[in-house]
């Protein structure tokens, strides 16, 4: 029970500063606390192993494609409806089979490089706490190859810079954008006539597309380390639950992750311990009472690592695994090599929904 909970634990240290991250998109935490307790649920009802989480690849998605805090409620609302029917029906591993893994993996592969991006715009909002944020979390990632120790020490460190500067040097800095007062259950705030605003279609698709990847990804890669097989339509359910009922009260979106309550003795328990502690973190409102103090620009260096190190090449190096090897020669020149890289620069430039139709479509052409 002990190894259990302090497997919990780590994995909502973990979590904290991507929850930070929800916030200064504009979505609320206290209604996120729905979002983790349906993952409670449907972690016992199906007994997964698959915890579900603030994921920082998501949250960026959102707060890039959606222009206000309306737009991407309806976005993450709205992809999780379209994920919930196939799921219901046990459609989703057929998709991802039928879309080919070259593809699926090229899309997160672009998902990447968006962070990389969203990491660069967060290091300019805030100079110095960026600068140092984004040269802490290489240190560190250089060092340990830890993602976890990554964030808490880039975190920390640009946290303790920036308030240093704001409240003893009373430095005229940007400041701190998570808003206390918008901790309440708002419902509704969705554009329920979706298919009228062509960014919020488009983003919900997009939404949809990335979640079948973290879905088959990192269900998946939690099952291998539990030595249990993760069952993707089941995930699918309870995450695209989780979903809807966060953000109909404007809460943020959450997604499968690679967890470490896999390692723990009782996986499942751990898992449900996790999301327990998470949601009563955002019951009780700690997690904006954190972001008082931490300014956006603190995640820039994680997000970098996040970006680049993380999925961006481990997802280019999946999707050029998984062409033939004759392919291989040429690899720019081939048809193949035009799939992983259409699909990875259509995901990263405009959305991930975008990037698996060229892929899909180049495949096509080329009767692949």
């Amino acid at each position: 029970m002990v190894k259990d909970l302090l497997a919990a634990l780590a994995v909502v240290v973990n979590g904290i500063p991507q929850g930070l991250l929800a916030l200064m998109y504009g979505f609320a935490a206290l209604p996120t606390a729905l979002a983790f307790l349906a993952g409670v649920g449907g972690s016992l009802y199906f007994n997964s192993v698959a915890t579900i989480s603030f994921q920082a690849e998501t949250i960026a998605l959102a707060g890039n494609l959606g222009k206000d805090i309306r737009e991407r409620l309806s976005m993450v609302f709205w992809g999780a409806v379209f994920l919930l029917v196939p799921s219901l029906l046990g459609l989703n591993e057929a998709i991802v089979s039928w879309i080919g893994p070259a593809v699926v993996d090229s899309m997160m592969a672009g998902v990447g490089l968006m962070l990389a991006n969203v990491s660069v715009d967060m290091l300019k909002s805030e100079k110095y706490s960026g600068s140092l944020s984004v040269a802490v979390a290489l240190a560190v990632w250089f060092w340990t190859r830890d993602l976890a120790w990554t964030i808490i020490v880039s975190v920390t460190a640009a946290t303790l810079l920036y308030n240093y500067l704001l409240r003893v040097r009373r430095m005229e800095l940007d400041r701190l954008s998570a808003d206390v007062g918008n901790e309440k259950f708002r419902f509704g705030n969705i554009e329920w006539r979706f298919w009228r605003s062509r960014r919020v279609f488009s983003g919900a698709l997009a939404m949809a597309c990335i979640n079948i990847g973290a879905n088959i990804s990192f269900g998946k890669i939690t099952g291998s380390i539990a030595q249990v097989n993760a069952n993707v339509d089941h995930l699918a359910i309870y995450s695209s639950a989780a979903d809807i009922v966060s953000t109909l009260f404007g809460g943020s979106p959450v997604e499968s992750i690679i967890s470490g309550t896999a390692t723990a003795p009782h996986p499942v328990l751990s898992s449900v311990m996790m999301m327990g502690i998470m949601a009563a973190l955002l019951i009780f409102r700690l997690l904006p009472t954190i972001g008082r103090y931490v300014h956006r620009s603190s995640i820039a260096g994680f997000l970098l690592v996040l970006g680049v190190f993380v999925t961006f090449i481990n997802n280019a190096a999946l999707a050029i695994s998984a062409v033939p090897p004759e392919a291989l020669n040429g690899f720019g020149f081939a048809p193949w090599g035009m799939v992983v890289g259409a699909t990875i620069f259509a995901s990263a430039r405009w959305n991930p929904f975008v990037g698996l139709v060229a892929g899909t479509a180049i495949r096509m052409i080329f009767h692949l």
